[in-house]
């Protein structure tokens, strides 16, 4: 189905929380009432631990530039996190037959060609499942904070580019291109994807539910693409993820355990048992030993792999397309660039030399 340019489309500011709104919403609302898309959008605008004074803020703010009609707040009383957040938007969208959910994190400011820019790239191609932006860092605009989003192949999820200089990249950013999967902090979404593959994976909570989703979307043989016309500068802070580990590191677990087939999870168990000691060791001399026992506690529990046997199912019956060609896009190396130590460039050489070596073997 190809969309008018003069079609609404679905918007979605994610999540609030604390004080986010108040740091982030008025620069990111701004920037969204200054698009020059002719069709226009209808906006959701996302509040996890919602109070009173909360709603009244995101009410206050989105009514300095839109009636009360053109927005809906969706209150969540617990912080429910991103996928759950999200998800709740998304299936009052998916239900009024929108072409296109776009999401955008509250700590961005968008440039007002970034939605006609995501659109066009959409068109392009009826496979295409998700488009995410051009995302630069804020205010440092010429330097990068993801063209894409990168899987290693024991499933951490890193941004390609970051802290790259726009102007001395040797990255693709002129074309559109292939990714491994988008950033939720700025990315279109295909409607008619969603409802083949399903949405954010609450499991996830935060962190890699973007890396699932995309996943799910390539084993459906849908792409996701950069467009590098499409702008969104983002007020990203690295402490504050990692300060998350159980999350991003219980997560890349159940991202691999989920969309691998299991011939591939065989070949790759030698590298993730090394890697599983090495994490060990980091979250000892880190002061993350508390969080990776709660990681190690969350694989006992009887629960977790009743979920996990669900989940497989339903990823592995998406499937139209193999992992030797999902892993195409992957990566040995790990490019957390602001953790630069021996240890990681070291890590890097062993399971770089390791996934060269092994993914000639994955043959289905």
């Amino acid at each position: 189905m190809k969309l008018s340019m003069s079609e609404e489309i679905a918007v979605i500011i994610s999540p609030n929380w604390q004080d986010y709104a108040a740091k982030y919403l008025e620069d990111c609302l701004a920037s969204l009432a200054a698009q020059d898309y002719a069709g226009g959008f209808k906006l959701w605008l996302i509040d996890n631990a919602s109070s009173q004074a909360s709603l009244n803020l995101l009410q206050t703010i989105a009514g300095r530039f839109w009636p009360a009609e053109a927005y809906t707040i969706i209150a969540n009383q617990a912080n429910d996190g991103f996928a759950k957040g999200n998800n709740e938007a998304l299936r009052q969208i998916l239900a009024q037959n929108f072409t296109y959910a776009v999401l955008f994190n509250m700590d961005t400011v968008i440039d007002k060609n970034c939605l006609s820019n995501l659109v066009a790239a959409a068109e392009t191609d009826q496979t295409i499942g998700a488009v995410q932006a051009r995302l630069m860092m804020w205010p440092e605009q010429e330097t990068i904070n993801s063209l894409g989003n990168v899987t290693h192949f024991l499933g951490f999820g890193y941004c390609n580019g970051y802290k790259e200089s726009i102007q001395n990249s040797k990255l693709n950013f002129k074309n559109l291109s292939d990714i491994c999967y988008p950033s939720g902090a700025a990315v279109l979404l295909r409607v008619e994807a969603l409802k083949q593959v399903g949405l954010f994976d609450e499991e996830f909570w935060m962190y890699n539910e973007d890396q699932d989703l995309g996943w799910r979307l390539a084993l459906a043989g849908r792409r996701s693409v950069l467009a590098p016309s499409a702008v969104v500068y983002h007020k990203y802070e690295f402490s504050k993820s990692i300060k998350q580990y159980y999350w991003l590191d219980r997560n890349r677990l159940l991202a691999i355990f989920k969309n691998y087939r299991a011939a591939t999870l065989i070949l790759i168990a030698p590298a993730l048992a090394v890697m599983e000691l090495g994490l060990f060791l980091f979250a000892v001399r880190g002061g993350w030993l508390k969080e990776k026992l709660k990681v190690y506690l969350y694989w006992w529990q009887p629960r977790t792999w009743r979920y996990l046997i669900r989940a497989r199912r339903q990823s592995q019956a998406l499937r139209r397309v193999s992992d030797r060609q999902i892993v195409k896009l992957f990566s040995g190396r790990i490019l957390y660039q602001e953790i630069d130590n021996p240890w990681l460039r070291l890590a890097n050489i062993f399971f770089g030399l390791y996934w060269r070596v092994v993914k000639i073997f994955i043959l289905w």
